[in-house]
């Protein structure tokens, strides 16, 4: 009977129609003996769109196959209608969307070619869909995967989306869907605006069918759609008529604003027209004010588009290279748009947004600064505006010019630079001026221009344009008030972590860097040197690498890495000597000195601080050199070499570095300590340098004071006075997790008679202070000479020394002399 009910409820048989009930047992009774001889999983996807016959039978099926080989799974789509599918008592699972991790996981693993830039807007309108994030990729051209073509305002669905949502978006009222059209179209879902933009054609409750399907939400004044695939569904479903249609209401709805007309303006456009390619070309110098380079290199691309004049075609690819190139890092990009420059005139365009671009291009690139320089130093002397301050083309160019001579780290290159600044007829613009006075040569230029930054520092908390809030910390750099500039370098950082211009991104984490090294705040300099390195390596062509690992090497060699801070070193040298880097040279220098001071290994740091600048001598143009000031003296003053520590510590007398900066005011004054003749000399000006009073904002820098007035108390007998400065010198060490310089001020302490840590002394009990120093540094390796250099005593005392401390160990051989001595060496 049942075999005849389902022969007849299936169409393979004659009789009457059987009843639910028996066709229901039936289907039951059948998927159990199937299930007898292997398990059996029945599947049933989009039941909410099954006929009702066979979902009653299905609802009655799902719920009679317990204790059997047998499972039964369906699915079906949220929001979707129920349909006659019965799924009361039966267990339900919500699948959820991919959360982020998984996501970018999945698209990165079926993409591993996306730009980031492309890959965190699929991220933004997938919203975890899988198949939205297999689908939307593939629907993209190449050259918008690659990020070398920008992508559309709204992105295009693929066919199986485009399917599934086209059905629901082309059922809704014309009406319905002009508006949704329109708020597709404008992004934010004003209200005012599509009233404004429907021009009495429609009317704002036209949206109730797409509200009542779910499609849209409608509240505060706001339309939103329901998931971003949605709106792409909305446009996917339009001609292009339709949508230049929309465009052209929505450039009237925005005669007020500038920017957004100028982009609808454009979509709307099909004809070369010089008149709405200029509207798009003055809306760009407005975003580029708000940081926001991906729009501006959009509209330009489509100005050049609109162009007439070939040569204004050519002009506009330029500066969209240049943008491309300098704020956001991508290279690839910017170099197609220069060959879009190129063939536009049938040859490289004569505009210095073309020289400034390919410079940037050619230095980013496997190419040498030097020649980089000489194409946009050459550019600037030929171009017929070089004289004009005011042309946005020459000052462009400038600033590009400068990040080049700073790169190259070599005086002569600034030579070519500040001759185009004197040809100005109006003379340079004053943050030009004042950044390269304070960046350049600061030891030379920093101080008389110290009171205009102070004036920019106070008008930067509300600067929104990014480029000016970062001159105005590199103008603040190495007179070390980047604190003044946190809260907008910050919005920069966090604008970049959200997709915005990579090389804005990166330039603010370098500051932020420099700030916290100073400052002792290692830990969140490690993680934002960290972040700068993968964002310099995914997003921004890898060439400012150096500056991120210059960081992490900075803080290995101060916290006792070594061989770490020296694999970083070989990295920033073994690149950025074949392409005429210097300044990342000079930057590796200044890792490795503060590495040889942790090691005690005063030769070396002398060699590598006198490499920068010569003692007696603040090398021009290479500003760095006042941040290894202070560590020359202290190499020089460790070797020997007295007479070359004096005259460095004159030589910061006289740039008046201490007028320059709170910090290097401590250095100057710790360092005429270092280098004074007197006991007398070398307290008075350890001291003044305790007393100013900023001396908490530095704490590494003035502990490494501390601990070297101690050594000098010590030796002179003082052992009070030195017991004070060590022990404010080890616990400051300890806070920063300075191990080479814990390793120091306990090594001074213990000569004191003071124990670091009087648990440790057990193991050489019967040894004086001073001979169980010297005991410690022979079980390091280190020879009578480098002792004696390091104590300040002669080789022949060490040897003296040494003579009774082999007896009271009770060892013969210098060689047994770490055991004797046990864990402490």
């Amino acid at each position: 009977m049942q075999r005849d009910a389902l022969q007849v409820a299936l169409g393979f048989g004659d009789g009457p129609p059987p009843g639910r009930l028996l066709v229901s047992n039936a289907v039951t009774v059948l998927l159990r003996k199937a299930a007898a001889r292997s398990s059996l999983l029945l599947i049933v996807d989009d039941i909410q769109w099954i006929d009702r016959a066979s979902a009653g039978i299905l609802s009655f099926v799902a719920r009679r196959l317990s204790g059997s080989r047998t499972a039964f799974l369906a699915a079906s789509r949220t929001g979707e209608e129920q349909g006659f599918f019965d799924r009361a008592g039966l267990r339900r699972y919500d699948v959820e969307p991919l959360d982020d991790e998984a996501a970018d996981r999945l698209l990165t693993f079926q993409f591993p070619d996306l730009r980031p830039a492309v890959r965190s807007r699929l991220l933004q309108t997938a919203q975890g869909n899988p198949l939205a994030l297999l689908e939307l990729p593939r629907a993209l051209r190449q050259s918008q995967r690659a990020a070398t073509e920008p992508l559309p305002a709204v992105l295009p669905l693929g066919q199986q989306l485009g399917r599934y949502f086209a059905s629901r978006v082309e059922s809704l009222p014309e009406a319905t869907r002009a508006l949704l059209v329109l708020a597709a179209l404008e992004g934010t879902g004003e209200l005012r605006t599509l009233e404004a933009a429907c021009a009495g054609s429609y009317e704002l409750a036209d949206l109730a069918p797409a509200e009542q399907d779910g499609l849209v939400r409608v509240s505060d004044h706001r339309l939103a759609f329901r998931h971003p695939l949605i709106r792409s569904a909305v446009v996917a479903a339009t001609t292009s008529a339709e949508r230049r249609k929309a465009h052209s209401a929505l450039a009237e709805a925005f005669a007020d604003e500038p920017e957004r007309r100028a982009l609808h303006l454009g979509e709307a456009t099909t004809e070369p027209d010089e008149q709405v390619a200029a509207v798009l070309e003055i809306a760009v110098r407005r975003l580029l004010v708000r940081g926001d380079a991906p729009s501006a290199v959009a509209l330009l691309t489509r100005a050049a588009g609109l162009s007439p004049n070939p040569a204004d075609r050519a002009r506009r690819l330029a500066q969209a290279a240049l943008i491309g190139a300098e704020a956001m890092g991508e290279m690839k990009s910017a170099a197609e748009l220069l060959e879009g420059s190129r063939q536009a005139v049938g040859q490289a365009s004569a505009s210095l947004h073309y020289a400034s671009a390919a410079a940037l291009v050619m230095l980013t690139g496997d190419g040498h600064v030097d020649t980089a320089h000489r194409l946009l130093s050459g550019a600037l002397e030929a171009s017929p505006q070089r004289e004009d301050s005011n042309d946005p083309e020459v000052v462009n160019a400038l600033w590009t010019l400068a990040l080049i001579c700073f790169v190259g780290g070599r005086r002569e290159l600034w030579e070519s630079l500040y001759a185009a600044m004197g040809r100005l007829s109006d003379g340079p613009p004053a943050l030009l001026s004042l950044t390269l006075d304070m960046f350049a040569d600061p030891a030379r230029t920093g101080v008389a221009a110290l009171p205009r930054l102070l004036t920019a520092l106070e008008a930067v908390h509300h600067e929104l344009d990014p480029d000016t809030v970062q001159n105005v910390a590199g103008a603040a750099m190495y007179a070390d008030r980047l604190a003044e500039v946190r809260e907008p370098l910050w919005r920069i950082v966090l604008q970049g972590r959200d997709g915005g211009p990579a090389r804005k991104h990166l330039v603010s984490l370098f500051d932020l860097c420099v700030d916290d090294f100073h400052r002792g705040k290692w830990d969140e300099a490690g993680v934002l040197a960290s972040e700068a390195l993968t964002v310099s390596e995914e997003r921004a062509a890898g060439f400012f690498s150096w500056y991120p690992r210059y960081h992490l090497a900075l803080l290995a060699a101060v916290q006792g890495r070594y061989d770490e801070c020296l694999a970083l070193v070989d990295q920033v040298v073994g690149w950025a000597s074949p392409r005429g880097v210097g300044t990342a040279r000079a930057f590796a220098h200044h890792a490795l000195v503060l590495a040889d001071l942790g090691r005690s290994d005063f030769e070396a740091a002398y060699r590598h601080a006198s490499a920068i600048s010569p003692a007696g001598i603040l090398a021009s143009h290479v500003p760095h050199c006042l941040w290894m000031a202070m560590d020359l003296v202290e190499a020089a003053v460790r070797t020997g070499r007295a007479a070359e520590a004096e005259r460095h510590v004159m030589a910061m007398h006289e740039a008046r570095l201490a007028d320059l900066s709170p910090r290097l005011a401590i250095l100057v004054a710790g360092s005429a300590g270092l280098a004074a003749a007197t006991e007398a000399d070398a307290g008075a000006h350890f001291d003044a340098a305790l007393r100013l009073p900023t001396v908490d904002q530095w704490p590494f820098d003035v502990a490494r004071i501390r601990l070297l007035y101690g050594e000098r108390l010590r030796r002179a007998r003082a052992v009070t006075e030195a017991k004070l400065q060590l022990q404010a010198a080890l616990t400051a060490f300890r806070t920063l997790g300075a191990d080479p310089w814990i390793a120091r001020a306990e090594r001074e302490l213990r000569a004191t008679g003071l124990a670091a840590d009087s648990g440790r002394q057990q193991h050489a009990a019967e040894l004086t202070p001073q001979e169980l120093e010297i005991a410690r540094l022979a079980a390091s390796g280190l020879t009578n000479k480098e002792i004696a250099a390091q104590l300040y005593l002669s080789h022949r005392t060490v040897g003296g020394h040494l003579y009774r401390i082999f007896p009271k160990l009770g060892i013969t051989t210098r060689a047994a002399l770490r055991d004797a001595l046990g864990p402490m060496t």
